[in-house]
């Protein structure tokens, strides 16, 4: 358990320290925004999977029986979220995290209209539905933190865009939702996508879904499919 609690409080540093303490402003200036959050990414991959791992390593302890639905909510809410993070990454997006640099067309937002954050969303969904097909202490450690860390992290981004972008950032917003379709919904969004767009979030999304179907037996040790019965 030791070893987990210091990997997830590593893990959590490592996401506020940058912020926090003006090294990511620092660190951007020096080499530039997108190499920042590609060495970002990989650091944060690499904390992630010593976390995932000293998470295999941690006592067991039970907190509540499965039920036979509870392993049929990741299966059905991780399609979303894989192509909420496919499409948060790679399509262009003033409001959040993106790798893109590509332009906006704010009369195309197509997934930002949906959600002005859509990798935090996907985090969040990731680690919200995981909580049902694992009743156990560490679990709810660890997947309840990072859902409260992803939604927390929606107000933090929105704090730092809007000093960043000042007017522009209040006219872009106004189109668009922290709370997926509300602004959709309220009809202050357009539904309208780009053809790259459409395709990267929908099909790199859904690919990446059956990807990780595949392999979670050998990243992470358990079949999903498995507890369908």
């Amino acid at each position: 358990m030791t070893e987990f609690l210091l990997a997830l409080g590593v893990f959590l540093l490592s996401h506020m320290i940058p912020s926090r303490t003006g090294l990511r402003h620092q660190l951007t200036a020096t080499i530039g925004e997108r190499r920042y959050l590609l060495l970002y990414s990989i650091v944060s991959i690499a904390l992630l999977a010593w976390l995932i791992s000293a998470a295999h390593r941690a006592p067991f302890v039970p907190l509540w029986d499965l039920a036979q639905w509870e392993y049929y909510v990741p299966i059905a809410l991780m399609l979303p979220a894989s192509m909420l993070f496919v499409g948060g990454l790679f399509v262009p997006n003033p409001l959040s995290i993106s790798f893109s640099r590509a332009s906006f067309d704010p009369a195309r937002p197509g997934l930002i209209g949906i959600t002005r954050h859509p990798l935090l969303w996907a985090f969040a969904l990731w680690s919200f539905t995981h909580l049902f097909p694992n009743g156990d202490l560490v679990s709810v450690i660890l997947f309840g933190g990072f859902t409260l860390f992803s939604l927390a992290g929606m107000a933090l981004v929105d704090r730092r865009k809007r000093k960043a972008l000042g007017d522009e950032w209040r006219g872009l917003a106004a189109q668009t939702s922290i709370i997926p379709l509300a602004a959709l919904v309220l009809r202050r969004a357009s539904v309208r996508w780009s053809a790259a767009a459409l395709v990267t979030t929908v099909v790199g999304g859904a690919a990446l879904y059956f990807v990780l179907l595949g392999l979670h037996p050998i990243l992470f040790g358990v079949d999903p499919v498995a507890g369908l019965g």
